[in-house]
């Protein structure tokens, strides 16, 4: 039963790092009222928003017309532009709050259901942006169990469900939600597992450790190797020493060249990573 429950925290640290190197290099390369009571109106002029040559932030009054015309059409092209619209927009901070708030994260979230793959991934694609945000996340939870059958039901490293594994490496970064993964570890583990290149760990994940990295990005590394270390703690890998595969996400964090950056971490000039480190095994 012990090795049973250590091999399920192991699959659930994998699946906490799966998308982590995408999600979090994408930050890297840049930082491109009411609720449904508000009345949205229609407008033609909401089209022109979706064609891919307004490359503006949208303001308030044009998301208004971006979700009254996602939550109106059945037009797939159209449905199509808007979810990438909104999930360009929902990469800034000030627009994942005035989505939350102008009711649009259920109607982005009902397009996960739509047949066509491509709204799907684009409607799991906009969920992730907006995810970054605690408050959303909120929200974005009653998705989870949706998006962990859809991980699992879809064609191996397709789109839909590697958009789905970066949702719920979102999700879970914090401990918040981690436990509504439970009753998919072990399938999601064997994705891990079977998945290409795309849907692996690779090496150079290590690299989001260095010191030069943005203060936003180290933390959210830090505290997924945190939670990952906490429940290693609980299970009591620390005591049983285990050996990882090579290539494994644990294989990376427990190694020597990880240690080595943690050590450097410790003279950082932010004082929050340097708290987040200190928490962190002693290398």
């Amino acid at each position: 039963m012990g090795r049973s429950r250590h091999v399920g925290w192991v699959a659930a640290g994998l699946v906490l790092g799966a998308g982590a190197c995408y999600c979090i290099y994408k930050l890297m390369r840049g930082q491109r009222q009411g609720d449904r009571g508000l009345r949205l109106h229609p407008s033609r002029s909401a089209e022109d928003l979706t064609d891919g040559s307004y490359d503006d932030i949208l303001n308030v009054d044009q998301l208004q017309k971006l979700l009254y015309l996602l939550e109106s059409t059945d037009d797939p092209i159209i449905i199509e532009r808007a979810l990438v619209t909104l999930g360009n927009n929902a990469a800034f901070s000030a627009n994942q709050v005035i989505i939350r708030e102008l009711g649009g994260i259920p109607i982005i979230g009902s397009k996960i259901n739509n047949p066509n793959h491509s709204i799907k991934e684009k409607a799991l694609n906009a969920l992730n942006n907006l995810s970054v945000n605690v408050e959303n996340q909120v929200k974005i939870k009653v998705y989870i169990n949706q998006v962990c059958k859809d991980v699992l039901s879809g064609p191996l490293d397709s789109a839909v469900q590697l958009a789905g594994l970066r949702l719920l490496t979102n999700m879970t970064v914090t401990n918040d939600h981690q436990h509504m993964l439970h009753n998919y570890i072990t399938d999601l583990f064997h994705v891990l597992l079977t998945g290409n290149g795309s849907t692996k760990v690779d090496s150079s994940f290590l690299s989001l450790y260095d010191g030069h990295v943005a203060k936003e990005i180290l933390l959210r590394v830090l505290t997924l190797f945190q939670n990952i270390n906490n429940c290693c703690k609980k299970e009591g890998c620390s005591a049983m020493q285990p050996t990882f595969p090579k290539g494994s996400l644990f294989f990376l964090l427990y190694g020597e060249e990880c240690a080595q950056k943690m050590r450097a971490l410790v003279d950082h000039h932010d004082a929050d990573v340097k708290e987040k480190v200190t928490v962190l095994p002693k290398f």
